[in-house]
């Protein structure tokens, strides 16, 4: 009788989970736990797609333990509901392999969509908040930048608000240039002492552009999930690179950027500003056929999965050379065996 075992009891599970890490495709660690009841459950078991994520992904490594106790992160469809050990298991799979797949695998630096809001403008709309996306330095032939209304005092802050890409993006660098103002007597630059970083969702749905919106408005509208240290800020004219000390997952989609302290004072009228010429996120956005759930405003949210806004499907995805070689090599593993046995009975 040919023997058609599971190759996961012959070679033991710590081989067989060795194995199947070699898969570098989230789609392929799907199909290998459709291969049998058996294989299903090994998969989930050894949480494998988890350590798939996070190999794919080790910028998320320092929010697991969020994600799985505080029930951040949830499927559409999923009940809330207290489970059991294996429940928990098979919930945390289906976060873990739709992770895997909704990230952009390459990390981009125009993870911002658009400018929302400023804390305050000095000549709107000519100095917007909407001039620190723009790429260039100029627009025509005028200078492209943002600038605050003037202050006597140097310790008024400002803040800038931002929309990301996607409702949730994986964020690990923040750029900011302050502007020189080339057309001034000795070309000063009006930057801040310090900035910092807050991400986090609105509380409300409806917003409207403004640039007499004042701090409190922006904090009353938004829950800040996320907020980073201060970071200095030199009085250069270069594009500055703030690196977070971890990655932050933003969910919501919204960054705001607190410029902290004033330190050039404008000759004509003796009052303190600060003028940014371009602002840049850096990280990872959703694919585009993938969007987030907003479940309540503590920001846990629920993934979903738009499979006619991309342009392939699982279904479609082609098998990738991985997960040819690990079938090839499961359907000969009888052969193997039996050859094995025969083998065995010629020594005895």
């Amino acid at each position: 009788m040919d023997y058609c075992g599971d190759f996961i009891e012959l070679l033991g599970p710590d081989i067989s989970t060795k194995i199947l890490m070699n898969l570098v495709n989230p789609s392929d660690l799907i199909r290998v736990s459709l291969v049998s009841s058996s294989w299903h459950q090994f998969v989930i078991e050894n949480g494998l797609g988890k350590q798939l994520c996070l190999k794919l992904f080790p910028e998320i490594s320092g929010i697991v333990h969020t994600i799985e106790m505080n029930n951040l992160i949830d499927t559409v469809g999923h009940k809330q509901n207290d489970c059991d050990e294996l429940e928990c298991l098979r919930k945390n799979h289906r976060i873990y392999t739709l992770l895997a797949r909704v990230f952009n695998p390459f990390v981009r630096k125009d993870c911002i969509s658009e400018a929302v809001i400023a804390s305050s403008t000095d000549n709107y709309p000519e100095e917007s908040i909407h001039n620190t996306l723009e790429p260039f330095d100029r627009i025509d032939t005028r200078a492209s930048y943002w600038s605050s209304e003037g202050q006597n005092n140097p310790a008024v802050p400002e803040t800038l608000l931002y929309k990301l890409m996607t409702k949730m993006c994986i964020v690990t660098e923040i750029h900011v240039q302050p502007f020189q103002a080339y057309f001034q007597y000795g070309f000063p630059i009006y930057s801040s002492k310090a900035v910092r970083f807050r991400m986090g969702h609105k509380l409300q749905s409806e917003m409207t552009d403004s640039s007499t919106s004042s701090n409190k408005w922006a904090d009353d509208e938004f829950i800040w999930t996320y907020t980073s240290p201060e970071f200095p800020m030199v009085q250069e004219n270069c594009l500055q690179k703030f690196k977070l000390p971890e990655p932050v997952l933003c969910i919501g989609g919204y960054m705001q950027v607190e410029l902290l302290g004033r330190v050039q004072r404008q000759e004509m009228d003796g009052l303190y500003y600060i003028c940014i010429s371009h602002v840049q996120a850096v990280g990872r956005p959703l694919l585009p056929r993938f969007d987030i759930e907003m479940l309540d405003s503590s920001g846990r949210c629920a993934l979903k999965y738009l499979p006619e806004t991309g342009k392939r499907t699982l279904s479609s995805q082609p098998l990738t050379r991985e997960t040819v070689h690990l079938l090839v090599f499961v359907h000969s593993l009888p052969d193997y065996y039996r050859e094995a046995q025969e083998v065995g009975n010629k020594c005895y």
